[in-house]
């Protein structure tokens, strides 16, 4: 599975076919050292050779030689931004990537590539761009189409499917055999089909490509694009098969393995790795037991390329096309979507991520994509609220009063709970509703609690809105109470308003409660509910 896919990876990012096979070895080898999942392959992805593709193009201008230095050069960077992010410990930052927006971008960037992959299939070449330029040209020509290549490639799907139903057969490798058999002995170029042409598998002193400031720092950009995509769909298999085994994972060591295996990749002229899903399903199923599996499938292909890779020249280009069409086929099920319909939520931004790579063209898609996930975010973030607590009967729990009727206020205080973290974004916000919420408080209030649970941490925008909320309350002559903080943000206050350390806790709401009650009863002056 793993050859075929990496010479046909190497055709949509338009790059040799040789990019495809070292940036398959530097994966195996390197994620066999330092990573952390027994099933993970790490190669070449359709998904990463398509932006590296979409990038490059931006770019280049239509200049192949300087097209090939930028892809080199992406490669590097994306390890460089790999290894960075490991060693700043950011193993999640791909959740803030929202799931059906990556599904939406995975389906719509398949059927980007399906259609570009179906043109090398018919002989034509439509105009690159994004699909409402290039699907009317492609069936603009459908005149000429190709029919000995339309029949190369049917049939080479048509196998890949059937032979796909035994697990255990490699049916891209019979099918890129069966190919090369047919490219020697059918005469396919005399019918006017393509062949792949001679792979020269050299490695290269390593260097670094020389560019320019700016191009580096263009692709400095783009490859924060590409480390997004690549790590969403590196941990999105690996945390799925760690689940599935019971199996522990290490996000952080697994960013700097995909950081490894990127430099090395791009040092020797290959494209950019990733785990991709079929493949590390496919090392699941043939039953892997730890990372050797991967050097396992390193040894393997060594030999096939030491065997058979002068042969490869005469693989028709059909069949390679059929080769990916059928490994991105997986992602082509509208099934997928069929949740968020039902459950009635995400429904415009799945549309929306589809739209984006259709419309937009696969990286200004990729790029939206990620823009919507934290529009999401800040979304959800700006438009908190705050929650009016009361008792419920006559226990140490409080809940919201809005849910729970039955929950009744305490006399002359007011509970109020933030219902997300409070960050720049919307601290001004939930105080603002908090202030309303105290004028319109019964005049016997003499103490106000805000339980910060939700807070894991402040940044300084909160907690400069918090010390003008303290003045507020305490111009009203009552006093506020912070309770049920997180130990690092109860440190933070103790630093920053030592002198007000007494009026904030790691304390429940119900022990805040008996504090403010404790506290009137020494200054009944101030409290006029107890009088």
């Amino acid at each position: 599975m793993l050859l075929p896919e990496a010479i046909a990876y190497s055709s949509i990012g338009n790059l040799p076919p040789q990019a495809g096979v070292i940036a398959l070895f530097a994966g195996l080898v390197c994620y066999g050292l330092f990573g952390s999942s027994r099933f993970a392959i790490v190669s070449a992805t359709s998904s990463s050779a398509a932006v590296m593709a979409a990038a490059t193009a931006s770019i280049a201008n239509g200049d192949a030689g300087f097209r090939l230095t930028l892809a080199i050069g992406l490669v590097m960077i994306t390890g460089l931004f790999f290894l960075l992010a490991g060693l700043a410990r950011m193993g999640n930052v791909t959740d803030f990537i929202a799931k059906p927006v990556l599904r939406g971008f995975a389906f719509g960037l398949s059927i980007v590539i399906i259609l570009k992959q179906w043109a090398s299939v018919v002989g034509v070449h439509p105009p690159n761009g994004d699909m409402l330029r290039f699907a009317p040209a492609l069936f603009g020509q459908i005149g000429d189409w190709n029919p000995a290549g339309i029949a190369v490639g049917a049939t080479a799907l048509a196998l890949l499917f059937l032979l796909a139903r035994c697990k255990h057969v490699p049916g891209g490798l019979i099918v890129l055999v069966l190919g090369i058999a047919a490219g020697k002995w059918l005469d396919l170029p005399h019918y006017g089909v393509g062949l792949v042409g001679t792979i020269r598998l050299e490695l290269a002193a390593p260097t670094l490509p020389l560019l320019s400031r700016s191009d580096w720092l263009r692709l400095g950009e783009l490859g924060f694009a590409m480390v997004m995509i690549l790590y969403a769909e590196s941990y999105g298999a690996i945390r799925g098969f760690a689940v599935k085994h019971g199996d522990s994972v290490a996000p952080n060591r697994d960013l700097l393995a995909l950081g490894a295996s990127n430099l090395l990749s791009g040092l020797f002229h290959g494209m950019p790795v990733g785990a991709g899903y079929s493949a590390t399903a496919a090392n699941e199923a043939a039953g892997a037991r730890s990372r050797l599996a991967g050097w396992i499938a390193a040894l393997t292909v060594l030999a096939i390329v030491l065997t058979i890779l002068p042969g490869i020249a005469l693989t028709p280009q059909p069949v390679l096309a059929a080769i990916v069409i059928h490994a991105v086929g997986h992602t082509l099920n509208p099934a997928i979507f069929q949740p968020y319909f039902r459950w009635q939520r995400d429904r415009l931004v799945i549309v929306a991520a589809v739209l984006g790579v259709l419309v937009l063209g696969v990286l200004d898609g990729l790029i939206a994509a990620i823009g919507i996930s934290l529009m999401l975010l800040l979304q959800r973030f700006s438009e908190s609220t705050i929650t009016l607590l009361g008792r419920l009967g006559e226990g140490h729990d409080f809940v919201n009063m809005a849910l729970h009727p039955e929950a009744k206020p305490v006399a002359g205080i007011l509970i109020l709970r933030p219902d997300e973290p409070l960050f720049f974004a919307n601290v001004e916000r939930i105080l603002h509703q908090a202030r309303r919420a105290i004028a319109a408080a019964d005049p016997a209030l003499h103490s106000v609690i805000l339980s910060l649970e939700q807070s894991p941490d402040l940044d300084s925008t909160s907690l400069e809105a918090l010390q003008d909320f303290y003045r507020f309350v305490a111009g009203r002559n009552q006093q506020l109470l912070l309770a049920r903080l997180k130990d690092p943000v109860c440190e933070l206050l103790q630093r920053v308003a030592p002198a007000a350390a007494a009026s904030f806790s790691t304390l429940s709401v119900d022990e805040a409660v008996r504090m403010a009650q404790l506290s009137c009863s020494n200054a009944p002056a101030r409290c006029p509910a107890l009088q």
